[in-house]
């Protein structure tokens, strides 16, 4: 069963910045019915995605200093819900609202 990671500390961006290979993270508004449907939407299509992908998970509302490092960390505009997929250090896909799929992010770390 796969499971999110929490991110809850500003350390973890550096940490998952340094980090080889595939990384997602996702950054959910729990106050937003949209993200809810995303997420959910995503969770029943994420088995897609290789086994060995680390997948963390970002409450928004509770971190909003955290989802502001991620952005300028990563090079992306903030968004929610959002998608970032990080291979070795460098944001190569992101993805908000309707666009975000599990199979997209299969995709770009099968090829």
């Amino acid at each position: 069963m796969t499971e999110w990671k929490n991110i809850t500390d500003l350390n973890q961006i550096s940490d998952i910045k340094a980090m080889p290979g595939f990384s997602l993270i996702f950054k959910h508004s729990t106050r937003c019915s949209i993200s809810m449907m995303v997420k959910k939407r995503f969770e029943l299509d994420w088995d897609v995605i290789p086994e060995n992908t680390n997948l963390y998970f970002l409450d928004l509302i509770s971190h909003r200093a955290i989802s502001a490092q991620i952005a300028d960390t990563f090079q992306v505009r903030h968004e929610s819900p959002q998608i970032l997929l990080i291979k070795d250090g460098n944001c190569v896909l992101d993805a908000s609202h309707g666009d975000i799929s599990a199979d997209e992010v299969a995709g770009v770390i099968n090829n």
